[in-house]
């Protein structure tokens, strides 16, 4: 039950079964005003059509509905056609596919462009001779269809996706800092190849994480266009920036609705590029330390404890944003300092310590970075 709760709890499964709910709604939706209001012997163009048309965003469904719209009516008038000059067979029938589906490459409709041969399927299937008359009829019901799907997808919690995107970046980051926390405390002792490689594979793992980030950051930014609930919380605001003006109010703002991001508008694709540089740098880290583990001699003890104290530090301000930390650019610039100054360390270590030190100063950057703001998480 704790998983099935923690699962329910997701952003993403929420989102998915909404989605679901949504589809269904608008399927039985279409097909009861299909068959009992306008009384059709296809029943199934219209919920068909609905269902295609709940999209993942309320942009991509008003886009994706107009050009099912217009490829369905082609397909209406080409199986249309074909029945009436050449007859339905085994040849026509063919033909009408083979004509959809070039049909389905043209550019502005690409993207349900195949709706033309799936509909010509549909009315060449089910007794041309008895829909002849009725062209104009099935053009309605897939109107109809679309319609309702368009509808449903605007007034029942039109979907918002940056909550996803939040979800993403702060999993991201939390693996990021938990790798460069078990990277200090084997640093602080000793570590083989072996720990190498797991870190390695793990932030592997990472970068295939953002990758799939990258997916959800676009809808994320796609969710926020033609959306109705930005419009209504943007009218709010300056409903009440109104009252203030003209003296009204207590001069505070209400705080700002996660779920839609319309308080500050994060730039999640400029979040994610960042986080995708970190697991850049974080891989080149790995790599030094690998290639370390097969260098002769001691590392210097002070160079070792204080740089794992700094990496075990910045993976905790990284995983969690709320962390109070000393600086750890000013640590990593009082290390640097007194590393040089010393003047014991061997001249053919300064690479590999040089390449620590580098490594954290890109990686400190990030600490203080949009990554790891608590707007984002």
């Amino acid at each position: 039950m704790r998983r099935l709760r923690e699962l329910a709890g997701r952003p993403d499964v929420r989102t998915d079964l909404l989605q679901i709910v949504k589809s269904v709604i608008a399927a039985t939706a279409a097909w009861w005003l299909s068959a009992h209001v306008l009384d059709s012997p296809l029943p199934f163009l219209a919920p068909w059509t609905a269902l295609l048309t709940v999209h993942a965003t309320v942009h991509r469904s008003l886009s994706r509905g107009v050009q099912t719209t217009v490829a369905s009516a082609i397909g209406v008038g080409l199986s249309f056609l074909i029945g009436f000059y050449l007859g339905v067979s085994v040849w026509t029938f063919a033909l009408a596919i083979f004509v959809g589906l070039a049909g389905a490459r043209i550019t502005w409709i690409r993207d349900e462009g195949v709706a033309i041969a799936t509909t010509a399927i549909f009315v060449l299937s089910s007794g041309f001779s008895d829909q002849q008359p009725l062209l104009v009829d099935r053009i309605i019901e897939v109107a109809v269809g679309v319609g309702i799907g368009v509808l449903v997808n605007l007034l029942i919690i039109p979907p918002m996706r940056d909550q996803q995107a939040s979800s993403h970046v702060d999993r991201i980051d939390r693996r990021i800092g938990d790798i460069l926390v078990n990277m200090s405390d084997e640093f602080s002792t000793s570590w083989e190849t072996d720990a190498a490689d797991a870190w390695r594979r793990e932030i592997e793992s990472v970068s295939d994480e953002v990758e799939t980030a990258w997916g959800t950051v676009h809808f994320a930014r796609e969710s926020r266009r033609s959306n109705p609930r930005l419009v209504r919380a943007r009218l709010v605001r300056a409903r009440q920036d109104r009252v203030r003006q003209n003296g009204g109010g207590d001069g505070h703002r209400p705080p700002e609705d996660h779920q839609t991001g319309t308080g500050q508008g994060v730039d999640y694709e400029e979040v994610l590029g960042r986080v995708d540089e970190a697991v850049s740098h974080m891989r080149h880290l790995i790599r030094t330390l690998h290639d370390a583990t097969y260098s002769e001699g001691p590392w210097d003890e002070r160079f070792r404890s204080e740089w794992a104290e700094i990496a075990r530090d910045a993976g905790h301000a990284i995983a969690d944003p709320d962390a109070q930390m000393e600086s750890i650019h000013d640590r990593l610039v009082g290390l640097t300092h007194a590393m040089a100054e010393d003047g014991r360390l061997p001249r053919d270590s300064w690479p590999v310590y040089g390449s620590l030190l580098t490594s954290m100063f890109h990686i400190a950057v990030l600490i203080d970075d949009v990554a790891s703001m608590r707007s984002v998480r």
